[in-house]
């Protein structure tokens, strides 16, 4: 939207400077794009006075003229016909460059020497056509030597403004004057009041019929005659060029000034082109072709809707009138259109026909029904003075339906609750008044409020507060900032345990696999599960990609063993992988299946895969391989609650002689085994499988123990190995405990190092071997002290496990 600051002072007064206005009109919620000087390249360009016109002696159609350039004279060849003297007009003199970028110079033109060039309009860009150089005499400021914006009035601030889609009314002058004056405390001066507006009681020249009140709400029409069609005056050429549209004639540049000025886009029709002086809004036939104002004939379809004759189609609603009823230099009879068309219908057609007009882009943001009379009397007005035209009495004005304003209710606690502000009712009363809201107190706290119905954007309270807001001024506001404690959001205790163990895992050698939760039915049987094995029961898809996605997984270890199976089809044979997934357990029908996280490692193939034989023995994995992955991991995890365990009852589709579980006291929430070789078969694998899975939510649910910081030992430590006999039915790891729990403070580390059955041993039994360290933080510990403790423990073990020491 563009307007300039004289124009907009014909409706509001104000004493803000053009920067201060802008800057105003930006927080108001109407982005002010650019501010410019208008007519700056016509500063050198001067008024000059034709003293004297001689034809020239060398030329049938130039003459020779003495001009009078302030207190200067020269001589300047010109061919323009209308060149005489005593007339005042625009001169170039050498040096300076016109707004199309030719440069004068001086030159000798048929062997007449000429200082400087007389202008015309078109040359200037003041006009698209022009019969002779500029004719000045009528403007009653411009003297000789005068710079040409100064003697013309063209003077003026152009300011451009990037309306937001929602506000539709500031897309004319009056709309942008009604803010301003807001922003001023002034009132708006309007050139036709509401009250003025005649009431339109039918016609008995001409006719109008709307097919479909939707799409055109409102139509308003009126007959014009004894028109005489002319170039417009200059005032109403200089609004129309200082915002970039061009002045055709005297009809066509009212039509156009009204729609800016108003923001109601409207159509002159000649009268006598119109068969039976009918107007039918309709929609297009399919296939229907119509050409517009622009030459080019359009293909229309039936969405779209026409202003149509008896006969045909005269213009596309909203967007262009049509060639067959153009207003001409023959014209003499007018009829009018003022109409409010349904946005979206415009904006549709609008991108059908690749067609934008200045009329598309008001209807698309939506035209005030209400606006449509009171824009036709402004049009009447101006060509009754433009064009001596007669109106016709009467008129015809087709409203679909009685339009109602949106009333709302506005608390002015809640006002100042969400602005942070003290405004009494009436404060607020008075921020929407000014900008022609209908404002009824109705107590201390509630006022009645209704919406013009220029306002499309307003639906609610809050909106209403977000006005009173824009007119006090979003920097008037004060600011506050949030209270924020001095302290870390606390962290998704699942997610931030993820990472960890995912960060463990892959410290020890594992990669990360990522499976999709849609599996095959299959498992189960690959698994070797029982028929009435409960893990059998899983949640079947509606509509799987194929069958071997059909249902959701009970566990992650099928999806790793075919992982397995294809890093050795690749002849990846050493595998080291872990997945952290969800497991979907079904639930009775109609209801959502229980989703739990799960851990899952497997390993396989060679311990310390691909790495040089030089270094490392090609030793393959073993059950101790997925232990000490476990114990590292709940080492890490800091979980000492969670402990290995005799599992309860071995699975189908495990080694059960290479298998324990993990326990939080009596509870198993997973398991670490080796995967039995039927299980392996049906999976096509042809290596040991050990794997660990555990319930991962029961881990999350476990307190972790708390880090703790422990200076480096000052002192050596002492180390002493006990090997002892105990019967076969005790756990090594038993007789581990039973050191570790005592509490000895000399006593750091005991650690198991060997367990053997055999040659030497007696029936029955085995020899665990034991590795104990002593250390004190403050002394060197002495052979007689630590002998004192070490065979503390050496009884204690012997006491409670039935055991004897081993003879070496």
């Amino acid at each position: 939207m563009k307007f300039t600051i004289d124009w907009l002072r014909q409706y509001v007064d104000f004493d803000f400077s053009p920067q201060d206005l802008a800057d105003r009109l930006t927080m108001a919620g109407l982005e002010v794009d650019a501010v410019e000087e208008l007519y700056q390249k016509l500063a050198p360009i001067r008024v000059a006075e034709i003293l004297t016109a001689n034809p020239h002696p060398n030329a049938d159609k130039l003459q020779v003229c003495d001009v009078k350039v302030g207190d200067e004279e020269m001589k300047i060849v010109c061919g323009a016909p209308n060149a005489r003297a005593g007339l005042l007009t625009a001169v170039a003199l050498p040096g300076v460059a016109l707004p199309c970028g030719f440069k004068i110079k001086k030159s000798k033109i048929r062997g007449e020497k000429s200082f400087g060039m007389l202008c015309s309009a078109k040359e200037l860009g003041l006009s698209e056509e022009s019969a002779g150089i500029m004719e000045l005499n009528d403007y009653t400021d411009a003297c000789s030597g005068q710079s040409l914006p100064e003697a013309m009035g063209l003077q003026d601030i152009l300011i451009e403004v990037d309306l937001t889609p929602n506000r539709p009314d500031c897309a004319s002058v009056i709309g942008t004057a009604r803010e301003v004056a807001a922003m001023a405390g002034t009132t708006l001066n309007l050139p036709v009041k509401p009250e003025d507006v005649p009431a339109l009681s039918g016609s008995t020249s001409f006719s109008v019929h709307v097919a479909d009140g939707d799409l055109c709400p409102r139509y308003v029409a009126r007959r014009m005659t004894a028109v005489k069609v002319a170039p417009s005056p200059w005032w109403l050429q200089k609004r129309l060029i200082s915002v970039g549209l061009r002045p055709i004639n005297n009809v066509v540049d009212a039509t156009n000034f009204v729609m800016l000025e108003y923001g109601q886009p409207l159509h002159a029709f000649d009268y006598t082109k119109l068969a039976d002086g009918a107007i039918v809004v309709r929609t297009a036939s399919e296939g229907e072709t119509f050409t517009t104002l622009d030459g080019q004939e359009r293909q229309l379809d039936a969405t779209m809707l026409m202003i149509c004759d008896a006969r045909q189609p005269v213009a596309v609603a909203g967007v262009m009138g049509g060639q067959n009823s153009e207003v001409s230099e023959q014209t003499t009879e007018l009829l009018l259109e003022s109409a409010c068309f349904d946005a979206v219908s415009v904006r549709r057609t609008s991108r059908k026909l690749n067609l934008s007009t200045d009329a598309s882009y008001r209807f698309e943001r939506g035209v005030d029904p209400q606006l449509a009379p009171l824009a036709m009397a402004r049009l009447v007005q101006l060509l009754e003075e433009l064009c001596g035209a007669q109106v016709d009495d009467g008129g015809i004005d087709a409203l679909a339906g009685e339009i109602k304003p949106l009333e709302l209710e506005l608390r002015v606690s809640k006002t100042n609750q969400l602005l942070g502000t003290s405004f009494s009712a009436e404060k607020v009363a008075d921020f929407l008044s000014a900008i022609d809201f209908n404002v009824s107190p109705q107590g201390d706290d509630l006022l009645q409020v209704t919406i013009p119905t220029f306002r499309v954007d307003i639906e609610r309270e809050v909106d209403l507060i977000e006005e009173v807001a824009r007119l006090y001024g979003y920097n008037e506001v004060d600011t506050s900032l949030p209270v924020v404690p001095m302290s870390f959001a606390e962290q998704d205790r699942g997610r931030a345990l993820r990472k960890e163990t995912a960060t463990l895992l892959t410290a020890l050698g594992c990669y990360e696999a990522i499976n999709y939760s849609f599996v095959s039915p299959e498992h189960g049987d690959k698994l070797g599960l029982a028929e009435d094995d409960s893990q059998r029961s899983t949640v079947a898809l509606l509509n799987p990609l194929t069958e071997e996605q059909s249902v959701m997984r009970r566990s992650l270890l099928p999806g790793l063993l075919e992982n397995v199976r294809r890093n050795i089809n690749f002849q990846a044979d050493s595998v080291r992988l872990f997945e952290v997934g969800k497991v979907f357990t079904p639930t009775e029908k109609g209801q959502q299946p229980i989703e739990q996280q799960r851990l899952a490692v497997v390993l396989s193939g060679l311990r310390y895969g691909s790495a040089p034989e030089l270094h490392y023995a090609r030793a393959a994995v073993d059950f101790f391989d997925i232990k000490a992955v476990a114990q590292s991991l709940l080492s890490g995890l800091r979980l000492p609650q969670l402990q290995l365990a005799e599992p309860p009852q071995p699975l189908s589709f495990v080694d059960s002689s290479e298998c324990l579980a993990l326990a939080v006291g009596k509870e198993v929430i997973g398991s670490l085994a080796k995967v039995d070789k039927d299980t392996l078969h049906r999976f096509a694998i042809k290596q040991d499988v050990y794997f660990l899975e555990l319930n991962f939510d029961a881990l999350i649910s476990l307190q972790q123990q708390a880090k703790q910081f422990r200076p480096l030992p000052k002192f050596p430590a002492v180390q002493r190995d006990i090997a002892i006999l105990v019967p076969e039915s005790c756990g090594a790891g038993e007789l581990v405990e039973a050191l570790a729990s005592q509490k000895e403070k000399l006593l750091e580390q005991v650690s198991l190092f060997d367990v053997y059955q055999g040659k030497n041993i007696d029936e029955g039994f085995k020899s665990v071997a034991i590795s104990v360290t002593y250390r004190s933080q403050d002394k060197t510990l002495a052979d007689k002290v630590v002998n004192k403790v070490h065979q503390r423990m050496i009884d204690l073990l012997v006491r409670r496990f039935d055991g004897r020491l081993r003879e070496v």
